[in-house]
């Protein structure tokens, strides 16, 4: 059923806030991990571990083990409370099964092939990887989804929704960047599009960030003695009792959802530190809860390096972050800039800088 407006105010009457600490659901964390509960051993999912006492800082962080997973075998889940903590980590873990498993009807064909009886997206606006190999004429798998914004279906290259990487590679693959970002589980159909969408926003709004330059990276700086959220106010204090600096960035671009970055590191300058720089990123529709994410994601990052169980961080990126020069740059980021006083409710939109093209684009 294509997802158009009759759709979604059908599927909005459905949808009532009902948990809005931190975050904002259709239930309680509490009652989520009840549902799914049942299901978790048919999904291969074997561990919710709480690892939160790995670290000082004591925001709840957790970790998911589905050891025969096709993609990553460790998810992560954080939150401001246990439950929501354990909730968003199993969440990630179920979704991520669910991608590895599509059984949806597929077309091997190319675009030039299929354009002429199917709704095809447009795959120039596509990223593709750094010598793609993609032609208009080049057979690939295609697999049918539903335009949000436009309405109807259209069909899109398989390798940009699937996470399967265990499967050997099919013909034509290798052409388009494939990944999770976007993709999203719910307690309710519009949760999870809601957070796939923000996820994606997120993703490029911290890209935007990076490519406007240092004076406008210190000028989107916000003065952490301007939130007043009681729920982001405790969380900031649990970095400051655990000695740990925070340095928290604006960085909504001009589609407007609002968005933050977070760095943090070690107040005490040691002379070998053996706990990496993290930071976190956050954008929901609420500034609170986007700096919530985002702070949350911070704590989240660092104890994912701290228990180190993470089945994609190789070694050299322990070994990278833990340069005492780069540690030394890092603090300089968060304890030495400006921070001007600007409150978390009042930065306008990150206009949007030319950026290039998608075929031209790297995978880096």
């Amino acid at each position: 059923m294509p997802f158009d407006l009759i759709d979604v105010r059908t599927a909005a009457a459905d949808a009532v806030k009902a948990h809005t600490t931190g975050t904002h659901r259709v239930m309680a964390p509490e009652q989520t991990l009840a549902r799914v509960q049942p299901f978790l051993p048919v999904m291969g999912i074997t561990r919710v571990a709480n690892v939160t006492g790995l670290d000082t800082v004591g925001i709840p962080v957790v970790m998911v083990t589905r050891p025969n997973s096709r993609s990553i075998s460790v998810s992560q889940g954080k939150g401001v409370t246990l439950a929501a903590a354990k909730a968003s980590g199993v969440m990630e873990s179920i979704e991520s099964y669910h991608a590895e498993r599509i059984t949806l009807p597929l077309k091997f064909a190319s675009f030039e092939e299929l354009r002429w009886t199917h709704p095809v997206v447009d795959v120039d606006r596509l990223p593709r990887l750094a010598g793609s190999a993609y032609t208009p004429h080049t057979p690939i798998l295609w697999i049918e989804g539903e335009d949000l914004i436009g309405g109807g279906p259209r069909w899109v290259p398989f390798e940009m929704v699937h996470l399967n990487f265990a499967a050997p590679m099919a013909p034509g693959q290798g052409c388009f960047m494939a990944g999770s970002n976007g993709l999203a589980s719910g307690n309710h159909r519009l949760e999870a599009v809601s957070h796939a969408i923000t996820e994606l926003v997120e993703r490029d709004a911290t890209t935007l960030w990076h490519l406007s330059g240092p004076a406008a990276q210190a000028a989107s700086r916000i003065a952490l003695d301007s939130v007043e959220d009681p729920v982001c106010r405790s969380l900031l204090d649990r970095f400051d009792s655990a000695g740990i600096e925070v340095g928290v960035w604006e960085i909504t671009s001009d589609i407007g959802l609002p968005a933050f970055l977070c760095r943090i590191v070690e107040r005490e300058e040691l002379p070998q530190h053996s706990v990496r720089p993290a930071t976190g990123m956050g954008c929901h529709v609420s500034r609170e809860v986007a700096l919530s994410r985002a702070l949350t994601e911070a704590a989240q990052s660092r104890l994912t390096f701290i228990a180190g169980a993470r089945d994609d961080m190789p070694r050299e990126e322990y070994v990278r972050h833990l340069d005492p020069s780069r540690y030394a740059r890092w603090r300089a980021m968060v304890t030495e800039a400006p921070a001007p006083a600007t409150s978390p409710a009042a930065p306008p939109p990150r206009p949007r800088p030319s950026r290039p093209t998608c075929a031209t684009r790297s995978t880096g």
